[in-house]
């Protein structure tokens, strides 16, 4: 299977070129920007147009952190799946034979959707199955992918160590897709990173470049097979 994996077009995503000859598109969130879920929906729902029109034939939505029309119910699952769209909140599904699991959280960072303390978000990634062939979550693990700046303007790894240790140690999937740390000025997170002594191959595909929205899109998604 030949998937496309996307995420963070915050209400870009007419900038994508679309790849040929693709099975399944997986995008981990953020396709909105606006904070406020009025706006929001409205983001989300053009979205959602632009979505269902892509020519690939299986397609999985994950929330991100700035989706909040979606977890405030503004835009239901159901909004999805009247479309073709398959949307994991926090759960899973099996797609030709692939099982994938799909999560919008994030350890707690400002006022967004989908977030919890990083002292209890352990108690989220406990229920993530074993089994699972691809893990998607809206944030990358600590560690990996996941470099960038805090608000001192300090060099900061800024993934979750306890999703970390989960991916790791326990579910070991194929491959860990996810978005919410762009690109930031001379850093890289987009792209692959293959750590052999765990057989995981990690997928960054935020499409946005942090404090540069005004470039637009500047990634276009990874591409892999499994």
């Amino acid at each position: 299977m030949k998937i496309w994996h996307i995420s963070d077009t915050h209400g870009f995503h007419l900038r994508l070129v679309i790849p040929e000859d693709i099975d399944l598109v997986i995008h981990t969130g953020d396709c909105s920007n606006h904070k406020d879920p009025f706006p929001n929906e409205n983001e989300v729902r053009k979205f959602i147009d632009w979505y269902e029109q892509v020519p690939i034939p299986n397609k999985i939505f994950i929330p991100g952190n700035h989706d909040t029309s979606i977890e405030r119910g503004l835009v239901k699952v159901s909004d999805f799946i009247s479309r073709g769209i398959h949307l994991l909140n926090h759960d899973w599904m099996d797609v030709n034979g692939i099982k994938i699991f799909g999560s919008p959280f994030t350890p707690t960072f400002g006022n967004w959707a989908f977030m919890k303390s990083r002292e209890t978000i352990n108690r989220v990634w406990e229920q993530i199955p074993e089994g699972m062939d691809i893990v998607a979550v809206h944030g990358p693990c600590k560690g990996i992918l996941d470099l960038s700046r805090n608000r001192q303007n300090v060099l900061e790894f800024c993934g979750d160590g306890a999703l970390r240790k989960h991916v790791l140690d326990r579910i070991k999937p194929k491959y860990f897709l996810s978005g919410h740390i762009h690109n930031f000025e001379d850093i890289i997170n987009t792209g692959f990173r293959y750590l052999p002594d765990y057989g995981i191959t990690f997928s960054n595909a935020a499409g946005v470049t942090d404090r540069r929205f005004d470039l637009g899109l500047t990634y276009n998604g990874n591409i892999f097979e499994i």
